[in-house]
């Protein structure tokens, strides 16, 4: 029995005519004949073939690789029938059957079959006509189907001859533009006449992917198909132009870099025979000797004569040259050679960080006391002076009078934000605008290994990421036992950073990674109190403020107490740099009206600078704020100095909760729940009602919403605002506290002693309140400071209440 796989007499129906592979929606199951009987007349054995369509009248190779196909062929031949070729349209099939196949293919005759000495067979077929498969037989060696031919109806319509050649002209203008396509193929064109075997050798010398191609062959209208072959080969012409284009000017840019590379050899040459000076000979003599005078260690001038031998041996258009000149140009200008350790001269030293810097006197002592063991021992691993505090109290300049007052050059690299481990160490020099780190760039600046290096904002330092992590990058750097050999990326050498004398600054400790403050001496900055920042302003601020402003010292000049207003009024700050802004506004006014030519000599005056400065920025907000029950002033450490720090409560009708505000962190919460149990703890003794606590809220806020506050040292100031409100009697405004409260009314220890101190100075407080442990740390804490305030040692919050709170004494 047979199967059908379409009705013989819809063969040619108007879609059929346009696309002869039009597939059914499901093909019925086959049925084997019987296996002795011969193949059928109108039948075809099948060739399956991947990724090949043979049109008619074009004679192709074929690869004979699969058991079935060779005994096809070998029936087709014995029995002197054609067979059928059909486009396999899944290609990943090795045995594919009639689901795997295009049903519309090519007729052919055996012309040849050959089999190799390796043992491959291999046909040469000539293309007959074109036919439909209309079912497929079984129990054959090889596949069996029975076909409906298709034929080129003869016709002869002017429209159709006159795209056949234009057809021609467009497929030997594509053939011209191939590059290698044998000139046969052409005059094979030339002699063709009609259209339909024209349309056909077009189609099968195309260019084109198999499908294509198949979608051609199924074209069973003739006028359709040459459409679509013009419109195929306008493209490809379109795009063989584009190409041939880019392949000439490729061609020429290329000649043109040969060319210039023989004119130069010729003209070196030319030069070399009339004895004339070769640019190119001298550069690399001057290099040569720059290697020679660099003075490097034997180990890096191996490196670099290395290098410069590649260096001669490329030409000029190379690339890479420019690279290898850059990476010897660093190489020889870094200073390599020992030189004599600068002179230290301690007398002076002393004079300079005097003449620089007002107070100060612990911090000065240990600078002269680093420089004296320099000078003692100039080639002992001293530590690393890490100066630490807030903004404006010259933790930068003073590394600048370290330099001026050991004679040695300044070189300063910023780290605030650094992220890159390449800005340390370097990058490699594959990548393209490499260039060595920060480290080994600013002594290529300075030209000496003995200079003084400031590690600024070390503190800013970004974390570690996919970028590596500059913190342990700058390990190497500073640490002695490392920094011997420390060895850059770009350079891949080691250098000796063991006689550059590092100085690192930072606003705070705690984001300083671990090891790296392991391998430096903090020195702590806190800031001035209102007496220093005045003789500050006067030696350095003022003048250099006024010179800033084209100004002199005959034309104007400032009272004392109109800088002592500055100080207190607008800019209170830990250190100067605000104070210098203020001055400088004020100098800048007075210059305007020199400008003018309205004054020929001024005297700033305190009334004068509401007119200047405006409204005045700080007022007395203590007495203010702590004349009601229920406000403590508290003293409080930041990043940037101490500040004071106001602690409110209130209390409502309520059930007994505990209301906290002011965005407050984990800490100072448990210092607030500490501080109210000690409250409660102590009620009775306090004159307290009973009830107070189960009737009532208690709402505790620190004002500033808007800044994060943490940290133990407010618990204090929190209970003794809780006692203030609940007697009903108010905080002495002059009374500020710090530390930390325990649940029997110990007062414990805290810390930044010195700058709460001079921030409660600064606000005006006389009377500080500071743990009894804490008694070391006023030997921190600046004489003139010192002898305005009074000092009340706390062990038990009772000494708290007794000085903050006149009139409220425990009873027994």
């Amino acid at each position: 029995m047979k199967a059908s796989r379409m009705d013989p007499g819809n063969l040619l129906s108007a879609d059929a005519q346009e696309r002869g592979s039009g597939a059914p929606q499901a093909r019925p199951a086959q049925h084997s004949p019987d296996a002795s009987r011969p193949i059928p007349v109108d039948a075809l054995i099948i060739l399956p073939v991947r990724n090949l369509v043979v049109f008619p009248g074009t004679i192709f190779p074929l690869a004979l690789d699969r058991p079935r196909t060779q005994a096809a062929v070998q029936e087709a031949m014995r029995s002197e029938r054609a067979i059928g070729v059909l486009l396999q349209s899944r290609p990943e099939v090795d045995e594919p059957g009639p689901d795997a196949l295009h049903w519309v293919g090519t007729s052919l005759a055996v012309l040849r079959y050959v089999t190799a000495p390796d043992g491959t067979h291999h046909a040469v077929v000539k293309g007959l006509r074109r036919f439909r498969a209309l079912q497929f037989f079984e129990g054959y060696a090889f596949p069996v189907a029975q076909v409906q031919f298709i034929e080129d109806a003869a016709v002869a319509d002017p429209e159709i001859e006159g795209a056949a050649r234009a057809l021609k002209l467009l497929a030997l203008e594509t053939l011209e533009l191939l590059p290698h396509m044998p000139a046969e193929v052409g005059a094979a064109l030339e002699v063709i006449d009609g259209p339909a075997q024209l349309a056909d050798v077009v189609a099968s010398v195309l260019d084109v992917a198999a499908p294509e191609k198949q979608a051609l062959l199924e074209t069973f209208d003739l006028r359709t198909r040459i459409e679509k072959l013009l419109k195929m080969l306008a493209r490809r012409i379109q795009v063989l132009k584009v190409s041939r284009d880019i392949t000439e000017r490729t061609r020429e840019s290329i000649g043109e870099v040969n060319r210039k590379h023989l004119l130069r050899e010729q003209m070196r040459a030319i030069q070399t025979e009339l004895g004339e000076g070769d640019e190119t000979a001298a550069e690399y003599d001057e290099l040569d000797g720059a290697i020679t005078d660099a003075g490097m260690p034997a180990e890096v001038e191996s490196v670099a004569r290395k290098e410069f031998k590649r260096l001669q041996r490329m030409p000029e258009s190379a690339s890479e040259q420019a690279m290898v000149r850059t990476y010897l140009d660093w190489l020889t200008e870094l200073p390599w050679k020992t030189e004599p350790e600068p002179p230290i001269d301690i007398a002076q030293a002393r004079r300079i960080l005097d003449q620089d810097h007002f107070g100060l006197e612990k911090v000065k002592k240990r600078i002269l006391e680093y420089l004296a063991v320099r000078k003692l021992n100039p080639k002992g691993r001293g530590p690393i002076l890490c100066f630490v505090g807030p903004p404006g109290v010259g933790k930068t300049s003073l590394g600048q009078s370290i330099a001026r007052a050991t004679g040695r050059k300044f070189a300063r690299i910023s780290l605030g934000g650094v992220h890159d481990e390449s800005e340390i160490r370097g990058h490699r020099r594959t990548y393209v605008g490499a260039l060595p780190g920060n480290v080994v760039q600013n002594l290529r600046k300075t030209g000496t290994r003995q200079g003084v290096m400031m590690l600024d904002e070390i503190d800013k330092l970004g974390a570690g990421g996919f970028q590596g992590d500059p913190g342990s990058a700058l390990l190497e750097v500073l640490d002695p036992e490392q920094n011997v050999s420390f060895r850059d990326t770009y350079l891949a050498v080691p250098f000796d950073l063991s006689e550059v004398m590092f100085i690192a600054t930072a606003n705070v400790l705690d984001t300083i990674p671990g090891p790296l403050r392991d391998r430096m001496e903090v020195i702590q900055l806190p800031g001035y109190t209102a007496q220093e920042k005045l003789e500050i302003a006067r030696r350095h601020l003022v003048p250099r403020q006024r010179d800033a402003a084209g100004l002199t010292a005959v034309q104007v000049e400032i009272t004392d107490a109109a800088l002592t207003a500055i100080i207190e009024d607008y800019t209170r700050e830990a250190g100067v740099r605000n104070l210098e802004r203020a001055i400088g506004s004020v100098w800048r006014h007075v210059a305007m009206r020199f400008a003018e030519g309205s004054v020929q000599s001024l005297t700033i005056a305190e009334p004068d600078l509401r007119a200047i400065l405006g409204a005045r920025r700080f007022e007395a907000e203590v007495a203010m704020r702590s004349d009601l029950p229920g406000v403590a002033t508290g003293l409080a450490w930041t990043p940037v100095g101490g500040d004071i720090l106001f602690i409110e409560a209130a209390r409502t009708p309520g059930g007994g909760r505990l209301i906290l505000t002011g965005q407050l962190g984990e800490v100072m919460k448990e210092s607030a729940q500490a501080a109210l149990s000690l409250a409660k703890a102590r009620a009775a003794s306090l004159g307290i009602a009973a009830g107070t606590f189960e009737k009532s809220d208690i709402h505790i806020h620190v004002p500033a919403g808007a800044t994060p506050k943490d940290g133990p040292s407010a618990g204090v100031a929190m209970f003794i605002a809780l006692v203030s409100l609940l007697t009903g009697k108010p905080v002495r405004s002059d009374v500020a506290m710090t530390g930390e409260v325990s649940l029997r009314g110990l007062v414990l220890p805290i810390g930044g002693v010195k700058e709460k101190v001079l921030a409660a100075l600064r606000a005006g407080i006389t009377t500080v309140m500071l743990p009894d442990r804490n008694r070391n740390d006023l030997d921190d804490i600046p004489a003139g400071a010192r002898s305005q305030l009074q000092f009340v040692w706390l062990q038990q919050v009772d000494e708290a209440i007794r000085i903050a709170i006149p009139g409220v004494a425990e009873r027994p």
